[in-house]
């Protein structure tokens, strides 16, 4: 242990503990900006700077480490001085439009700003300005990057794929997209988590808001809106409302006061997805009908990342479509025929966490009908509207989805957490095998936060070798691992983002936490309270095909619930 003392407080940290860490530990707080734990502790905005006793320079506290007998001077008048001008300095280079910025009152610089009270900025203001195509599913604002490469070792260090590049030096650091490239000729996933990870509003999703708004307005146009699993574990960040307030049957309430016409769940279609899924992972496992080991194909970030690096594997995804695709077809299908609903008239919104799902929707060869999700909106996004459209969302009364698209089982709720899809599909695989349930939790072996799990799970005598990974770095070691013949697996569960959807790019931000896990935790919560524990026993997905599609993997079902990823469009018109 070292000794040391800061702002007169005698502090015990161990060896290797940054003054950051050590100061934290006895409740002093020191302001960071490009910090993040673990992923970005470069020192870049010097605005966690101290003064160390002896020693000439002040020294960024997130990434220098303490020793022994040294004492720190946290909040000095050098270092209040020198705090200031590093935030004048960025504000001079910073487009400070706040109110017209979709992170005021959640930005980082702006709370910094206020709490230093930097009232002006006494230097040249230079805004840099670069263009960005409006259509692509992650916009840039150039204007208001701070330049604190947390995206840049976000995309590096988290996800694998060096999207983003640092040219210049000093006062003339820029990031930009590598190698001049347009970002989607980049091998971006689109997975938002360098949106989520901008401590600013220099990266945002695309924002498809006013198209909604329109919608609900046009009286010839009936909305259908479906809301994402992992959506109901953060929806109501945004509003600061318990979380007994911020129920699921509370957030249809709120949709329904937008003016949607009809509210579902998707974890019908996530239901739906596991009846095809697990089907396809019985055959490739007893007939030996496709490529091993099989992959989850829920993730559009993922397949995108495959398409790029690892396109050889694009035979193993199971060829089911995601649950926001699998529910835009039957919405555009079964549920016009059955309501006598014209599908030109419909208008198919999807509420999902995620940011890639936006370029997932636009995909011409993933649609069974003109386009089966019209409009896609991040967590983020629905949040806005409410706020927009004046919704009181506390003081709303419960209201339940529509019917028959709206039941979901807690197997469905759990695809929003990482491992929860392996989960439900090895409950319900295990039902097509044996013709009896598995207890509910049998498989709960897959669960947990690490970036690569592995478990063998027996399926009425058969082992079955698991894996589970959430983060595109991850995937990449795991893909590796497999190329080189020193992993070997049968059914694997990839999702873009660390945690799963839970933490995905399109959820609600709180700048320097990472919240997916305790998101997550809530979706295992609702599904040990669901009443329905089975994917295979949600009476509405029993009733679409027994009236529509007869059975998983028909003809009719493979018409409107598969796709070839490996022939999907990856450049964003």
């Amino acid at each position: 242990m070292v000794k040391l003392i800061i702002d007169g407080k005698t502090v015990e940290s161990a060896e290797g503990t940054t003054i950051l860490a050590a100061a934290k530990s006895v409740g002093i707080n020191i302001p960071t900006l490009c910090y993040f734990e673990k992923i970005n502790d470069i020192g870049a905005c010097r605005v966690c700077v101290c003064e160390v006793n002896g020693s000439d320079k002040l020294v960024a506290a997130c990434n220098t480490v303490v020793s022994e007998g040294i004492e720190v001077y946290t909040n000095s008048a050098r270092v209040r001085a020198a705090r200031k001008v590093n935030v004048e300095l960025l504000l001079s280079a910073h487009n400070c439009n706040c109110v017209a910025c979709v992170r005021s009152g959640n930005c980082a610089l702006q709370t910094l700003a206020n709490d230093l009270n930097v009232r002006t900025v006494p230097y040249e203001t230079k805004i840099a300005k670069d263009k960005w195509e409006e259509t692509l599913p992650l916009q840039r604002d150039a204007s208001k990057c701070i330049s604190c490469m947390r995206c840049v070792n976000v995309c590096d260090e988290l996800q694998g794929l060096s999207v983003w590049e640092v040219n210049g030096s000093g006062a003339h650091t820029k990031v930009a997209v590598r190698d001049g490239l347009r970002i989607d000729a980049a091998g971006c996933a689109f997975c938002g988590q360098c949106i989520t990870h901008c401590p600013v509003g220099a990266l945002t999703a695309r924002d498809d808001t006013d198209r909604v708004f329109e919608a609900i307005e046009d009286s010839e146009t009936i909305t259908v809106m479906q809301i994402a699993p992992a959506v109901r574990s953060a929806w109501a960040d945004a509003f600061g409302i318990a979380e007994n307030v911020a129920t699921e049957k509370r957030m249809v309430a709120a949709a329904k006061a937008l003016g949607v016409d009809y509210v579902f769940d998707t974890n019908f279609a996530a239901d739906l997805t596991i009846m095809e899924e697990a089907s396809e992972l019985i055959e490739r496992i007893t007939k030996g009908n496709g490529a091993m080991p099989m992959f989850t194909s829920c993730c559009p970030g993922w397949v995108r990342f495959m398409r790029y690096k690892y396109p050889e594997f694009a035979d193993n995804l199971s060829s089911a479509k995601s649950p926001q695709q699998m529910f835009g077809a039957v919405a555009k299908t079964y549920f016009a025929e059955k309501m006598g609903i014209d599908p030109a008239k419909i208008c198919s919104i999807s509420v999902m966490p995620c940011s890639s799902k936006k370029y997932e929707s636009d995909v011409p060869e993933v649609n069974a009908t003109d386009k089966d999700v019209d409009v896609v909106l991040t967590t983020r996004e629905f949040a806005r509207m409410l706020k927009a459209d004046h919704v009181n969302v506390a003081a709303l009364d419960e209201a339940e989805f529509d019917s028959p698209l709206g039941t979901g089982s807690g197997a469905g709720v759990i695809f929003g957490a990482t491992g929860g899809v392996m989960e439900a599909a090895l409950r319900t695989a295990y039902n097509m095998l044996t013709g009896s349930n598995p207890d509910a939790d049998a498989f709960k072996i897959v669960r947990g936060s690490e970036g690569i799990r592995e478990a063998e799970v027996n399926v009425n005598g058969t082992t079955l070798r698991a894996a589970v990974v959430s983060g595109l770095a991850n995937a990449g070691k795991l893909l590796d691992n497999i190329k080189s013949g020193k992993a070997k697996y049968d059914f694997v569960e990839v999702m873009a983002c660390p945690g799963g959807c839970a933490g995905g790019g399109g959820q609600p931000i709180v700048d320097g936490m990472e919240l997916a896990a305790c998101r997550g935790e809530k979706l295992y919560e609702l599904d040990s309270t669901n009443a329905l524990r089975f994917s295979h026993e949600n009476p509405e997905v029993k009733a679409l095909y027994n009236e529509y599609l007869e059975k998983p993997l028909s003809h009719k079902a493979h018409e409107l619930l598969h796709t070839e990823q490996k022939n999907w469009t990856v450049d964003v018109k």
